[in-house]
């Protein structure tokens, strides 16, 4: 078992099929673990093989382990999940496809509004990805909408990472100016500190929760660019407090955009479709942006060879 999360050495499985996945794990002692599972799963991912698992968002503590021992081992893995990180946003901004990292604690609403979302977007070509610890169940829903979904289910880790959503991105044969949606596991602490190469990280607090999540979970709060304030329809059954909510949130991230939202009521939608409108079509003018200024270059350089003598 991982000392610093809890985090255990499960399976990780991508629609049921075991994945080739490097684990590394972090002793008391300050020494790492790690280990490859290969099950004979297609594996043509291009990545490569080693990957770096890390249980330990920042400043996480190990007891027995010391403070520096503990930034060096984070620093490496985090490096090796960003370099992933990296590939799969150069791959999504080649197709121009708008990725979101869904994050939040267990039974916050995120399938059922990802449901909603995919129902309401008729015409659009969506794609999720959805993380839990075991069972499929969820993908399933997503299924039933009509849009193409993939299960990872990361056996006893608490969180997605770079690599395991790359395979997943294979699996699914993304359209060009698609949708990506990434259900991560519920789990407000490890989530924060792993990029997956989306475009943004929403955070969804439900209404019953309490109002002082985001300040007791500020790494999660403060990476999101967006808040769906979730579940609003009960409001009236609740004694939550939606402005000190909001103020908590922006109390430790000023910038972020808050979205009261409800799949029941239909409270806030046009506003969140409007918000996933925006992003589509800024990822279509991203990629155009590069496939105009590529035809520059190459008109550029016929140009100079034609030039050119003999």
């Amino acid at each position: 078992m991982c000392t610093t999360c809890g985090c255990g050495e499960g399976e990780v499985k991508i629609d049921g099929t075991a994945a080739h996945h490097g684990h590394e794990h972090v002793h008391a002692d300050g020494t790492t673990h790690s280990h490859a599972h290969d099950h004979g799963a297609e594996h043509d991912h291009e990545h490569g093989a080693g990957h770096g698992h890390s249980h330990a968002p920042a400043l996480a503590h190990a007891p027995g382990l010391g403070a520096k021992r503990m930034v060096q081992i984070e620093q490496d893995i985090l490096a090796k999940n960003n370099a992933y990180a990296k590939r799969n946003r150069e791959t999504l901004a080649e197709r121009g496809i708008f990725a979101l990292n869904l994050v939040s604690s267990p039974g916050s609403g995120k399938t059922t509004l990802l449901c909603k979302t995919v129902a309401l977007l008729a015409g659009q070509a969506v794609a999720v990805i959805e993380g839990d610890q075991q069972t499929d169940l969820d993908a399933e829903r997503i299924r039933a909408t009509g849009a193409p979904a993939v299960q990872i289910n990361t056996g006893r880790g608490c969180h997605l990472d770079a690599h395991m959503v790359g395979h997943a991105m294979e699996r699914l044969g993304l359209k060009e100016n698609s949708l990506l949606l990434i259900e991560n596991v519920g789990n407000l602490v490890c989530p924060a500190a792993f990029d997956l190469g989306e475009a943004h990280k929403v955070v969804i607090l439900s209404v019953t929760e309490g109002e002082d999540k985001p300040v007791k979970y500020p790494d999660m709060f403060r990476a999101a660019s967006l808040m769906l304030l979730n579940k609003t329809d009960l409001l009236p059954h609740l004694d939550f407090d939606v402005d000190a909510a909001i103020g908590f949130a922006r109390r430790v991230n000023p910038n972020i955009r808050v979205i009261r939202v409800s799949a029941r009521s239909g409270e806030g939608l046009n506003e969140w479709l409007d918000f996933l409108r925006d992003g589509l079509a800024a990822a279509d003018a991203a990629k155009q942006e590069t496939v105009d200024g590529l035809r520059r270059r190459i008109a550029q350089l016929e140009v100079q060879l034609q030039r050119s003598p003999p």
